[in-house]
């Protein structure tokens, strides 16, 4: 619809695009000039079958450390490991990890000094050793199936929330719900060394071995998919030496997150179809920071 034409009327006004100055046109209306700026497409990312491959290793050894974690703690709970040979192997790998941690990071601007690093590190074993006979008896009242559903709640929310795209240092939530269950577990534990010992192993996996990991994917790229496939194998062969059929099934998925996953993203992603014109919001692409100082 437009501007009333007739043979006395005057010439027609040609319509604007404009909302400061009023027009002889109702509010919503749009010449055939309004379809020319349809756009298709014009932010979609195309992706790499082997590049996304290599992002959802991080997704797979993440899954697969939970399951070591967890072949660990059965490992513990059954007596087939010492906990104090699990704990000298846990020491031995937190420091071959700094010492990794501290080569990769070459002439990189500290924000913590070595000091800081050790206090942290002796008041957490301090306090956590202190306090393992009390969170030996912490779910004592509470019945063991209750333990081992809560567990398992925590750990899946682990990985749910897990900060995939900037693991170092790990999300509060994804850190705190795996240590909440690991609590539970350690708890279930036949003694206080093994409690300590297992609540040892967990700030192992879920909060420094995120941490070395990030570091190698920034200063060494090519060690990341070789980190990735080795936790992979160790979580899948911890497993199988409970249950193999558990293992089968941890290795089906695990093939299907790291291959199938990544191929349907990539053939889906040619049906992508996103339309944008003028219709769409403003975008203000002028640098405002100086604004803001």
């Amino acid at each position: 619809m437009g501007a009333d034409s007739g043979p006395g009327a005057p010439a027609p006004v040609p319509w604007r695009k404009v909302l400061y100055e009023r027009q002889p046109f109702p509010d919503n209306y749009v010449d055939r000039r309004f379809l020319e700026e349809l756009r298709r497409n014009i932010r979609v990312r195309q992706y790499r079958y082997w590049a996304v491959v290599r992002e959802t290793g991080l997704i797979a050894q993440q899954v697969s450390c939970v399951a070591l974690f967890l072949t660990l703690w059965s490992c513990m709970e059954r007596g087939a490991l010492v906990p104090s040979a699990v704990l000298w192997v846990c020491l031995t790998c937190a420091l071959l990890g700094y010492g990794l941690y501290e080569i990769l990071g070459g002439s990189c601007v500290r924000e913590r000094t070595r000091l800081a690093d050790l206090q942290s590190a002796t008041i957490f074993l301090a306090f956590t050793f202190g306090f393992s006979p009390v969170l030996k008896t912490l779910t004592e009242s509470v019945s063991t199936d209750t333990v081992y559903a809560m567990s398992a709640v925590m750990l899946l929310a682990h990985l749910v929330s897990f900060p995939y795209a900037q693991p170092s240092p790990p999300g509060s939530l994804s850190l705190n719900a795996a240590l909440f269950g690991s609590v539970c577990l350690a708890s279930r534990l036949p003694g206080a060394l093994h409690t300590f010992t297992m609540l040892s192993c967990a700030l192992l996996v879920f909060a420094l071995w995120p941490c070395l990991l990030h570091r190698m994917r920034e200063k060494a790229e090519w060690s990341f998919p070789w980190a990735a496939v080795l936790v992979c194998l160790a979580g899948v062969g911890g497993l199988g030496s409970l249950w193999p059929e558990g293992a089968l099934l941890l290795a089906l998925a695990l093939l299907t997150l790291t291959l199938v996953c990544p191929l349907l993203l990539v053939h889906l992603q040619r049906h992508k179809d996103n339309i944008h014109g003028p219709w769409d919001e403003a975008e203000i692409r002028e640098d405002l920071s100086r604004f803001l100082n």
